[in-house]
């Protein structure tokens, strides 16, 4: 009989102290009483201000005749609408995501030689230390690629010979090597996690300093290291839509606050990681994923609007799917009439979807997103309205790109870091403050007793 401890059992001992824990709950009346804003979201939804900013905007209402009513959701990246921002490197047949950089970071879109000097600077960073893949990544594989992600991050740490400075110049330095670091530490924690737990092939290729950021991802992902140009440049399109969204998004807030307490940026960006691999931020597209292959196998005629309409009621009444009560990708806790990347992205899904030949899975996804919100209001009470996000279709087409799911989270840090680094930078630059907001406390006193009298 073996002596070893399995660490992962939950013995009764555990669900004994574990029922302690839940007898815990704080009665829900007391919020209300104390006028807390559970989740900093004030009764109407709305977020509380808890910081100013100039590196992101996001609008989903306007006034008028002094009355706010709702409108078509806008992005501003340093004050630019990100809708313009695409149309313009999209005119000019170039990738976008490396310029968005730029601008998040430094305020202001680059000059022709300024956007050459960067991507060379990042193509210089676009390396691991010597070893850093073997000792690191291949003898330590996870099933979980955002905690290899933040491992790897942490380990940075002791590869950088200055790594406690937070002046300014040398949070940048190690954001900008972050930012081009992100793909490989991404997709070879997958390779290794492919090769040792799953028995493939291990397949690690350098990446090409000629290629942009999204085509490098496809180059060292990809066993052939072929990709068209169509996937590159919906690749970009999605690095460029999730690179930032204001500092209020739960991981964007967390390197402001973590940033606050002037730690390190490893273990800011490592927090970050930790917030986004949640379910509730940056696992949505696997949710919605995972709720429209559950529509698949039970709708059988995908163009019976009314079966499709009876299932996003029971999803609702938590009768389908997870039961969780939800139709995943439908709403946001800003946008109302419609989320601004999901417009722009739309456009592309359907022109992969066509390339592809999966143009019938594309019609179920525009017939779910024209539906929903109509279901939603007829069985829900809403404060505003609800239209799809940019989470119900990015599954969609990471799928298309035969993308593995393991990364489909991954691939959101990669683009997100640059957003990332441009608050802590902010933060560092504007507060001398550890951000500490307050709780109550509504226990009630007790008198200690002695051991010898419990």
């Amino acid at each position: 009989m073996s002596n070893e401890t399995n660490y992962s059992e939950i013995t009764p001992e555990i669900e004994k102290l574990a029922n302690l824990c839940a007898s815990e709950i704080i009665p829900p009346e007391l919020y209300t009483e104390y006028k807390v804003n559970r989740g900093l979201r004030d009764l109407n939804g709305n977020g509380v201000l808890t910081g100013l900013t100039n590196i992101s905007q996001v609008t989903a209402k306007k006034i008028v005749d002094g009355v706010e009513v709702p409108m078509d959701g806008k992005l501003y990246y340093q004050g630019i609408d990100v809708e313009d921002i695409v149309a313009g490197f999209l005119k000019e047949d170039r990738f976008g995501f490396e310029e968005t950089v730029y601008l998040l970071l430094f305020g202001h879109l680059p000059t022709k030689q300024e956007l050459e000097e960067f991507n060379r600077l990042l193509h210089e960073y676009c390396s691991l230390p010597p070893k850093f893949v073997r000792d690191i990544i291949m003898k330590a594989p996870s099933s979980d690629m955002m905690n290899a992600l933040s491992r790897s991050v942490l380990m940075l740490y002791y590869y950088d010979t200055n790594p406690d400075d937070v002046s300014i110049p040398n949070v940048l330095r190690q954001c900008l090597q972050l930012i081009a670091k992100f793909p490989l530490l991404a997709v070879y924690g997958y390779h290794a996690y492919n090769h040792y737990e799953k028995d493939q092939s291990l397949i690690i290729h350098q990446p090409d300093p000629t290629l942009s950021t999204a085509e490098n991802i496809l180059h060292i992902l990809r066993p052939n290291q072929k990709y068209t140009p169509l996937e590159a440049r919906i690749l970009d399109l999605a690095l460029v839509l999730h690179a930032e969204h204001g500092g209020g998004n739960n991981s964007t807030f967390t390197v402001h606050v973590v940033s606050s307490s002037g730690t390190d940026t490893y273990s800011a960006i490592a927090a970050a990681l930790g917030s986004l691999k949640g379910p509730k931020h940056g696992g949505a597209n696997l949710r919605v994923m995972g709720m429209m292959d559950d529509l698949k196998e039970t709708v059988a005629d995908w163009n019976d609007e009314d079966a499709i309409a009876d299932y996003l009621k029971k999803l609702l009444h938590k009768q389908a799917y997870d039961n969780a009560g939800l139709i995943y990708g439908v709403g946001h806790a800003v946008y109302s009439l419609s989320d601004p990347r999901a417009v722009v992205f739309e456009r592309f899904v359907q022109q992969l979807s066509a390339d592809k030949g999966r143009e019938d899975e594309y019609k179920l996804y525009a017939t779910v997103a024209r539906l929903a919100p109509e279901v939603i209001a007829k069985e829900r009470k809403m404060y505003k309205g609800v239209s799809a996000n940019i989470d119900f279709y990015s599954g969609f087409v990471y799928d298309m790109l035969n993308l593995p799911k393991e990364l489909y989270t991954p691939i959101f840090a990669i683009s997100r870091i640059a957003g990332w680094s441009a608050h802590r930078i902010e933060e560092l630059v504007n507060s001398s403050k550890i951000i500490r907001p307050a709780y109550k406390s509504v226990a009630e006193r007790k008198a200690y007793v002695p051991l010898s009298e419990r």
